[in-house]
Order: C-alpha cells, then structure tokens, then sequence
C-alpha cells in the first residue's frame, strides 16, 4: 500500500490491552483532535524495519489523518461523500445507500452507519480505498475523482472507521474487513498510520481465512481490531455481512466527534416533528425519528416575526443547514432511476429546486473557455420562491455532475431587496469543485461565471419583480402598473379574494404567492408599449463575458413594495403555512391510521384462511367411510 502500512508482528505489544473498543481520545472535539505532542523519532520497532527495507518509503504520521479530514467544515459535506461513493457504484448494480444510527456495545455510544448494495471491494479493492491519494475512478459521469473522500469524511464524522465489504467476482466470493482508527494510532503513540485488515474467501458455502502474508500478521490484525473496534469477537465481525447480501459495502464510524459543550455534532434525537407528532399518537417516538441533525444550526435569525421565522425555519433553504434529509433531498440535481438513498429507514423524497419556482425562465450561457474545448450552452433556469416575497431567500444553486456543490450561493450583496427571491439552478460541469466538493477553485473562469450569474439575477429582477409587488424599474411602465393597480383594487385586495376563495372551497394551494400576479397582467402592460416579455417565454442568451455595473445592484428609491402589501400578503402566507402544517398533521394521522386497518385487514384475512382450512378438514373427515 502506498503510505499506508499493514500491521507487523512487533506492533501486538503496542496494540494495547483488552476491551479498547469503548475507549476514546481525551479530546473528542474534532477542531482540536490534531493539538498532541507527536513522537520525535521512530520508535524501535519502526526503525528495525527501516534498517530491514520493509519501509522503503515515505511514511505518513497519523496527524495527518486529522489534517486531511480539516478539509470538510461541514459535518453533512463529509456525509455527502460516503453518499457519492453508493452513487458511483449504481453502474455495479447498488439500488440504495442506507445512513442510520447503531450502538456500540463496548460502551453503548452511537454509531453511524452506511450501508450500500454496489459491487463491493476485492481484498486489492479495499487497500486501493484505504491508502491516500489513490482512485481508479476515471469516468467523466462519477462524482468521485481524487482517492481522498473516504479518508477525510470518516475522520471528519468520529475518529474511527471500520469497513465490511464484500465482493462476488464470478467464482471467488471474498470478505474484507479494514479498520482505520486515530483512536488506535494516538492512544498506542504511532508514528505510521498502521490500516490492520483481514480478508475472508467463501469456499464449499464455509468462511475461511485469505492469509496474503503471514499468520502471525493476520493474527495481530484480528488482535487490534478485537482491541479497538466495537467488536469483541472474530464470530461478531463476521455477523455483521449477514445483512451484507451477496455484495455490497458498510462503513460504521463510530467515537462520533463532540462539540465544545460536550454534546454529539449530530444530533439523533432532537426532531421537532416526531416530537409533535408523538403528543398526539401512541407512536413511539424512536420511530418517528427520522432524521439526522447538527446540533445548534436550525435558529432562524434576521428581522423576522416570530411566524415569519417559522416560515423561514421550514424552507428548504434554511433546512438543509442542519437537516440531513433535507440536504439529502436537493444533492443531486436529477433524481437517479431504481436508486434510493434511505435515511434512518425512510427513504429521502427527491426535490427538484426548478420545480419550487414561479414564473420562471431558462436562461443560456455560454462559457469562455480554451478555445478547442466543446464546452456546451450552460442552461440556467431561474425565477422566483413560492413564497416571494414574504420569504427572501435568495441565490443560485449551482451543480456539478448531478451533484450540488452550492446551495443558494449569494451571488448579490445581502440587504439589497434587488433581486429578493430570485432563485436559480445550474450544472456547471465546466469548472472543477474544490476537495469537499462544497465550493469551486477560484480560478477566472468561475469568476466570470459568477459576474455572468449575477447580471442573470439583475435582469430577471428588472424584467419581473412586479409580479411580486414591486414597482417596475421603468418609470413609464411604473406609472402604468400603479393605474393599474388602482383600477383593479390594488394586490392586497386580490390577494385577499385569492386566498379567501382558496379557504372556502377548502383548496390549498401550492404557490403561497396566488395566481393573481400572473402573466396576464405583464401581457397587459406589454401591449402599452411595453418590452416586457411573458414569464414563460425562454431566453436564449450567448452571453459574452464582460463587466457589470455594480451600481445596478443598489436601492433605488422606487424599489420599494406598494404599501400595505407586505403586511397583507405576510398573514395570508402565515394563514396558509399554519394550514399546511394542520394538513401535514393530519395526513400523518390518516397514514398511521391506514396502516393500522391493513395490518388488521392482513390479520383478518389470515384468520379467514385457517378457519376455512379448519372447515374443509371437517367436511372431509365426514366423508370418510367408517373403519
């Protein structure tokens, strides 16, 4: 392996003693896991196999496990990548990725589990995962490219991971465990990252041990992982394939890292909505629970009421800071055929951004790039939120391969109302993400595509904001929408009747911005003279790259809502969302309550079977001819 080392037979009088599974490091602050005095100089079982030649090579210290894994800020980028491997392996036939939560028996701490489907990894497969820098993935459709992403989102989530792989390659059918553990390597003072793994092969329907080296090395293997996994038998490692099937993965980490308070960064238990939902059920509450969290992310902040910040708090854009599933939903841009990613046994709902707009509009551009590059048009939907513009979130969602590497990127200025609630989605398969695949290298094409999205979002804002009630920026065609506005009663009167009509019929409708700031009235002002286009309509756009005046992007003085409009269409937006939670409630209610009469349908059906069994056998024996 390259710059890692299998275990040698000198290092079982450093593995420790006994029971090590449920032991931790001093610091389970992830931040400041890397802060310890490292060993000056090999130590002597090191440098008698230096002087042998077993170490003809650079050597990586185990600190560096802790520095590489420093590349993911965000505890749900780290997940993502784990996600990403499951993802490449749906062309070997993986149909799902599994992240729940399992508990370590040595100490009963949580663990985190990710369990795929996909082709598994031959025992070369698995040194190939474990050692630094090294990937095979040379597809132009596979997320993953640089050999790194498992390392670094395994140690960014515990300090310890333990992999259960299994591969089935026509005949030869093998199990491969791995442990990589900064518990291990610190708490025994290595100065070698030190990756023991044991390999099993199926012969004859039995499991028998691939010794590739020695048996004293396979035995130390077994010894460290014995010591320092939450498995205290080789029977019990050997359990854990039994849900495995006839290939897949599992990764389990487990020591999760802390916060500075002493809490877990992910947080299995604090879901708001199993909460409520148990008050008013006989369901248990660890089944509702269907969601991984980060602890203290989900407070809404801003110059919000405190029903505006529970409109805030449920959009998805302020979610997928602190909700797996809600991140989990928008990941990947186009939702992947006979593939499911399940989380705590739920599957997540693919969310399309594109589909959440109003009024929107497909803009093209066209990248500069080296000139003998076949760079296609790079299509760019925007438009508004549902909920413009009570809610004014804004930004550009921006993909990379299917995958989503910026969420609502504030491409303009904060505090500006030029441009609230604009919202738009692109794959930019032209630039290269950074390593945590959470943001792109700023190179000077991703600058241009920045200036370009900006003036996207400038002209949209120009062209439409009066569908949300704002004053047009032309004074000509604002001088006509206040007329108009004047003759049909104002948006807060139609806003009023929309809504009332909405409540009466018992509809809820899936815009919270009503249908009434429609094309219809862009159309009407369109035929005074106006430029303005139907919101339908596409743009295409060979956009040059060129400067954009940031001045456009100031407050003016007409760039105002109309009076009383906010105040109006914020209680209705706040009427609808209080009705829509009443509805979600419900919905859950009727569900449980479906499932309920099935099962008992189910049992009915049985009962019904056996007594008619019972019957026929009745019938039979008195047909019988006496004996």
């Amino acid at each position: 392996m390259q710059g890692l080392t299998p275990p040698m037979r000198a290092a079982t009088a450093a593995s420790g003693t006994s029971g090590g599974g449920g032991r931790a490091l001093d610091c389970r602050s992830f931040w400041k896991a890397g802060a310890y005095e490292a060993s000056a100089a090999p130590n002597r079982e090191f440098q008698d196999s230096l002087e042998t030649g077993d170490f003809d090579r650079a050597r990586v210290h185990p600190k560096f496990l802790h520095t590489n894994a420093t590349s993911h800020k965000w505890a749900f980028g780290a997940i993502a990548e784990l996600l990403d491997n499951a993802v490449d392996e749906i062309s070997n036939g993986a149909t799902f990725i599994k992240v729940d939560k399992s508990i370590n028996l040595k100490d009963n701490s949580p663990m985190l589990v990710f369990q795929d489907d996909g082709g598994g990894m031959d025992p070369e497969g698995l040194r190939r995962c474990m050692s630094l820098g090294f990937s095979t993935k040379k597809s132009k459709t596979t997320i993953g490219q640089y050999g790194n992403g498992f390392k670094t989102s395994t140690m960014r989530l515990g300090s310890d991971a333990i992999v259960f792989t299994r591969a089935n390659r026509g005949s030869n059918v093998t199990l491969s465990i791995g442990l990589l553990s900064y518990t291990f390597l610190r708490r025994t003072m290595k100065d070698d990252i030190v990756v023991p793994m044991l390999d099993f092969q199926i012969q004859d329907g039995d499991i028998v041990p691939l010794v590739y080296g020695s048996q004293g090395d396979w035995d130390v293997s077994l010894k460290i992982m014995l010591d320092w996994s939450p498995f205290s038998s080789e029977e019990e490692l050997l359990e854990q394939f039994q849900d495995v099937g006839d290939h897949g993965t599992k990764v389990v980490v487990y020591n999760l890292w802390m916060n500075d308070d002493g809490l877990l960064e992910l947080d299995f238990e604090d879901d708001d909505e199993g909460r409520i939902s148990a008050k008013k059920s006989d369901m248990r509450i660890e089944k509702l629970n269907d969601d991984i969290l980060l602890r203290d992310q989900g407070s809404a902040s801003g110059g919000f009421t405190k029903d505006q910040k529970e409109i805030v708090r449920q959009h998805i854009s302020h979610k997928l800071r602190f909700s797996l599933r809600a991140y989990t939903s928008i990941l990947y841009l186009r939702k992947y055929d006979n593939f499911q990613i399940i989380l705590r046994g739920k599957p997540v709902e693919h969310i399309c951004i594109t589909d959440e707009l109003k009024f929107k509009k497909v803009v093209h551009y066209r990248p500069q790039v080296a000139h003998d590059s076949q760079v296609a048009l790079v299509k760019v939907d925007v438009g508004f939120a549902k909920e413009a513009p009570v809610l004014g979130i804004f930004g550009m969602n921006v993909y990379h391969k299917n995958r989503l590497i910026m969420p609502f990127w504030k491409v303009l200025q904060e505090g500006s109302s030029r441009g609230r609630s604009v919202v738009g989605v692109l794959e930019a398969n032209f630039i290269e993400p950074a390593h945590d695949k959470q943001d792109f290298e700023r190179t000077p094409l991703f600058i241009r595509l920045e200036t370009k999205l900006r003036q996207i979002i400038v002209d949209f804002w120009k062209e439409k904001c009066h569908l949300i009630g704002y004053q047009p920026i032309d004074p000509h065609l604002r001088s006509q929408y206040k007329a108009n506005l004047k003759d049909s009663g104002g948006p807060g009167d139609q806003v009023h009747h929309k809504v009332s009509s909405a409540r009466r019929t018992g509809g809820l409708s899936s815009n919270l911005l009503p249908d009434t700031y429609d094309d219809i009235a862009a159309v009407g002002l369109a035929n005074n003279g106006s430029h303005l286009q139907s919101s339908g309509q596409t743009q295409e756009n060979g956009m040059e790259s060129e400067g954009l005046n940031e001045d456009l992007v100031e407050l003016g003085p007409s760039d105002v809502l109309d009076p009383n409009f906010m105040e109006k269409l914020s209680e209705e937006n706040i009427a609808l969302f209080s009705r829509r939670e009443e509805l979600r409630q419900r919905d859950t209610q009727l569900k449980q309550t479906i499932g309920d009469l099935e099962h008992e349908l189910e049992e009915t059906k049985r009962k019904c079977a056996q007594l008619s069994a019972e019957l026929k056998l009745r019938k039979h024996q008195q047909h019988l001819p006496y004996m």
